[in-house]
């Protein structure tokens, strides 16, 4: 039997997609001089807080892209200010440390014309450890520690639509309604793709409320369920599907190999860094939005449109 030849793909927007590359690299920063830079009067007792929102996530986006110390950055803060002719003040470090532990970070998420196609994974970033190099090298001195990412990709635009970061022992399934419920309920969703981790009740359960299907694969050792529920139906369904068609022709037949762009994702999300600054888990889920909202809207420039030739 001769060996079939490679599929072969060919990006369709070469121009556009070159053009989005090279606004990614470009060190102009763009400031609305109408952005609100001082906290509104709250109204209440105590010191009112005198940064907006804003202005601390956009010094903790500076932070992150740059890979910057908090001292450093309002410094670049600063300069950046400097030039742009605006003579806002700059918050001090103390500032930027305190409000990242409470700051509620602005994702901004484009939507598709039809219904959502959502692709779910999770990885593993570090916080705490030696690095790699070191380990190999010398061996481990004290326990690397670890949390977990979740993320829920669109297909459509490849934006990011819903993250949670948990702790190292949380598994993927019990996330997964979460992210889920991130998605505003008026957003129809079509599919849910995701590995053999969320092939429980508990997922397929939280994807039919969403009136969404499932391309979850079974795992090997799959059996059929009692039907006793809609999820568990459904789950017999794609069993059925898999031990009449193979395990490989059902994952072409149904796309579920479109879940590898969600892995190059998270290979995005650790180019910022393989492990956070952050000790304190609230300022790490602030940490990890804020690498979010950078992505997305790196994604808002521009990306490949890419199709089957051969």
């Amino acid at each position: 039997m001769s060996k079939p030849e490679p599929a072969r793909y060919r990006t369709t927007n070469w121009k556009s997609y070159n053009d989005a590359l090279k606004q990614r690299g470009s060190l102009l920063i763009w400031l609305d001089k109408d952005m609100v830079w001082l906290a509104p009067r709250a109204g209440r007792n105590g010191r009112p807080a005198v940064f907006s929102d804003a202005a601390i996530q956009f010094c903790l986006m500076v932070k992150v892209l740059f890979g910057l110390p908090l001292r450093q950055t309002t410094g670049m803060v600063g300069s950046i200010l400097t030039m742009a002719g605006l003579d806002w003040p700059v918050p001090d470090f103390s500032t930027l440390s305190r409000r990242q532990k409470s700051i509620t970070v602005q994702i901004s998420g484009r939507r598709t014309a039809g219904p959502l196609n959502l692709l779910v994974d999770s990885t593993g970033i570090k916080f705490l450890g030696d690095g790699e190099w070191l380990a190999r090298k010398h061996g481990t001195h004290r326990r690397r520690q670890y949390r977990k990412v979740h993320l829920a990709m669109d297909t459509g635009t490849g934006d990011i639509r819903a993250v949670e970061f948990t702790s190292s022992d949380k598994g993927d399934s019990p996330v997964l309604p979460e992210l889920l419920s991130q998605v505003p309920p008026e957003e129809q969703i079509c599919t849910v793709t995701g590995d053999g981790a969320y092939d429980t009740r508990r997922c397929h359960t939280a994807i039919l409320d969403r009136g969404a299907a499932a391309v979850i694969p079974i795992r090997k050792n799959g059996r059929l369920w009692k039907e006793d529920c809609p999820a568990a139906t459904a789950r017999n369904e794609i069993l059925r599907a898999t031990r009449h068609l193979g395990r490989a022709i059902w994952k072409r037949w149904t796309g579920y190999h479109a879940r590898s762009r969600i892995e190059a994702k998270m290979r995005c999300l650790k180019s910022f860094g393989e492990r956070i600054a952050s000790r304190d888990p609230d300022r790490q889920t602030a940490e990890i939005h804020i690498r979010i909202a950078l992505m997305n809207r790196f994604n808002e420039l521009g990306m490949a449109e890419i199709e089957r030739v051969a």
